[in-house]
């Protein structure tokens, strides 16, 4: 099935180069462009995007709260950031706003389309070694202690074995590697990262992750999942 993305972005060149990076992929059709953020409500309604790919900084309304209106809308598009940092602050904020991942503006096309594919399907584009680097940077940003508690008091209704799911995408599993760890089905693992989404009012598991690193978990050397290379 053709995926359906939508540009936003306020530098036409860019608009330009990410249309001739993409536009030959017969997975994916361009179906529109948009400026600036306060067009994107619009678009989306007139054009059906399955994708939004959005500009972090914009002159009138910028990707973070666009991205904010978006995701809070019933049958939202998935949207992948574009920015020039690896572990810039506003895109911290998008991803915890509902983003299902970024994009760095000079990443390799397959790379780009790779990661439009893997949002269509599901999944986050954020490779485990990125999610431990953006953790890292979460910490440096917050304030440890409001947040923590916070995060600790919406996690506190989990059971058992969805804390231990949560932890084991807070660690960047994948859904085959907790399955192998936590001895279940990868079906089963999927019930339970939806299961978690619904309870937690979370739109993806980038989301999941974050607040498992808010609420402390992963400092914690308790016998919950780790990732293979122990880090």
């Amino acid at each position: 099935m053709t995926i359906r993305l939508l540009l936003v972005d306020d530098d036409p060149l860019v608009r330009a180069g990410l249309t001739l990076m993409l536009g030959g992929d017969p997975a994916l059709e361009i179906v529109g462009e948009g400026s600036d953020g306060d067009e994107v409500p619009e678009l989306v309604a007139r054009l059906a995007p399955d994708v939004v790919l959005m500009d972090i900084r914009m002159p009138r309304v910028d990707g973070l709260t666009a991205t904010e209106l978006l995701r809070g809308r019933p049958d939202a598009p998935e949207v992948i950031v574009l920015t020039t940092f690896h572990a810039d602050e506003q895109v911290l904020r998008a991803l915890r706003a509902g983003a299902a991942g970024f994009v760095l503006k000079d990443t390799p096309p397959a790379e780009i389309v790779a990661a439009v594919r893997r949002v269509a399907a599901g999944d986050p584009v954020l490779s485990p070694a990125v999610t431990r680097r953006l953790m890292g940077h979460v910490a440096a940003l917050s304030e440890a202690r409001p947040r923590r508690n916070t995060a600790a008091e919406r996690l506190a209704g989990l059971a058992d074995r969805e804390r231990e799911v949560a932890v084991a995408v807070g660690r960047g599993a994948s859904n085959a590697e907790i399955a192998e760890r936590l001895y279940m089905s990868v079906p089963t693992v999927k019930t339970y990262v939806s299961r978690l989404l619904a309870k937690l009012g979370l739109n993806n598991r980038v989301q999941i992750a974050l607040l498992v690193h808010d609420a402390g978990l992963l400092d914690r050397e308790d016998g919950l999942p780790h990732d293979r290379t122990g880090e």
